[in-house]
């Protein structure tokens, strides 16, 4: 596990989150992981909904339904760590001085409001660039910033939709597949956390912030567009083909006598491995399999082959030879035990979740953060709060308030 006496790599940055469910709670918690100061900012009427997603976690372990007060949703136990939480009514006026007031300390607000909501809310990015000129303002948003189609709420299974990526995946003729991890709204806060970081860079070189733009819908697409398919199609040649991928072939999912193993092997010194590992030596002189192009165009038969050794033993015994011959593979598992890996938990990629009071009361695995470093700490260490818990460190460090002043706030439903 890293040090995390080490430093933080963006120790010293502050970032106001809005956001809320997943995809801006995903940006922003990459950044926390990275060091940043991150504050979650929620109306005290209408927090954040994933506050209450099913299951949750309690003294009791896992439950279905919230059994105790104290009983978290794993969603925000997970999204929530190393941020602090206060609430903020924007819509009162007072409220809204208020967030303008952290926006002169911040460094970067992020939100995920339907594109315009913020600007109807008076709280976007030219309002927060009025007070603060170096503010970095990343928006999340279904479709982007400059785009209102009439269908203006992105969820992940619509952009998965929309993008191409369910018609990717599965065999010819067959429904659309829906990728079973919400591959949407976990992509677009990836590139939202680094538009963020490079927008950062440029503010502290510039002295001048901007609006960071980064929509569900375009960064999946991006990824699409990252195979051929249309070119493919043009070709004639089919674009979805299932477990197997024909233009690399041999290279796909391939069944054992217990399982199903990975297997890739596109470049020649690994198909000579593989047809040796196969007692099938001769194919390497085969006119159907002596070339790149040569298996491309005879994928079928390849496979088919390939699937006829794998089927004679189990995944490890499969997995056994392969390595033997040098063969890059690894076999199917399910995500429960491939999380439970203990170099991926030792490297912090993916870890144990915390209940903030009662601590490990359940074992659940979730994701760490997947980048090391070999100067700084980066991952999570503090378990996520509850709805308001920073209210008093906040204001208090960030506005000067005190406690009364806070109590009066919080009875004229500002904070």
């Amino acid at each position: 596990m890293s040090d995390n006496t080490l430093p933080r790599p963006l120790a010293g940055i502050t970032i106001l989150d809005l956001t809320t469910a997943l995809a801006g709670p995903y940006a922003t918690l990459i950044l926390a992981g990275l060091g940043a100061r991150v504050i979650k900012v929620e109306n005290p009427r209408n927090p954040d909904s994933a506050r209450t997603n099913s299951p949750y976690l309690g003294r009791d372990g896992i439950s279905v339904a919230r059994e105790h007060e104290d009983d978290y949703s794993l969603a925000m136990l997970e999204r929530g760590r190393n941020k602090e939480a206060v609430t903020l009514n924007m819509k009162h006026p007072e409220g809204r001085a208020m967030f303008f007031d952290l926006v002169k300390h911040a460094d970067a607000v992020v939100e995920n409001y339907s594109a315009g909501v913020a600007d109807r809310l008076g709280i976007g990015y030219s309002a927060c660039a009025e007070v603060n000129p170096r503010i970095v303002y990343t928006a999340i948003s279904g479709f982007g910033a400059d785009v209102q189609p009439r269908q203006n709420k992105a969820m992940d299974n619509i952009v998965q939709a929309m993008s191409g990526m369910m018609m990717a995946s599965g065999n010819p003729g067959e429904p659309p597949v829906r990728v079973g991890i919400p591959f949407g709204d976990l992509t677009a806060p990836l590139f939202a956390a680094i538009g963020t970081l490079a927008a950062l860079l440029q503010a502290r070189q510039t002295g001048h912030g901007q609006h960071v733009d980064v929509s569900l819908l375009g960064a999946l697409s991006a990824l699409v567009a990252a195979e051929p398919f249309e070119i493919m199609s043009k070709l004639g040649r089919e674009t979805r083909a299932g477990n197997l991928m024909p233009r690399l072939a041999p290279f796909g999912v391939f069944p054992t006598s217990d399982g199903y193993i990975s297997i890739c092997a596109p470049k020649d010194e690994f198909v000579s491995g593989l047809f040796r590992a196969m007692g099938r030596e001769e194919l390497l002189q085969d006119p159907r399999f002596n070339s790149r192009d040569a298996r491309v165009s005879n994928h079928i038969e390849l496979h088919d082959l390939v699937s006829a050794f794998t089927r004679t033993m189990s995944t490890d015994e499969a997995a056994e030879r392969l390595t033997d011959f040098d063969v890059p593979n690894g076999p199917v598992r399910e995500p429960a035990e491939a999380l439970r890996n203990p170099d991926l938990l030792a490297r912090g990629e993916t870890t144990k979740l915390l209940h903030p009071v009662y601590g490990a009361v359940e074992d659940i695995v979730v994701g760490g953060l997947p980048i090391k470093m070999s100067g700084a700490f980066t991952g999570f260490d503090k378990p996520a709060v509850t709805l308001g818990a920073s209210n008093a460190q906040v204001y208090g460090q960030m506005l000067g308030l005190d406690a009364g002043r806070l109590e009066a706030l919080a009875r004229d439903g500002v904070i």
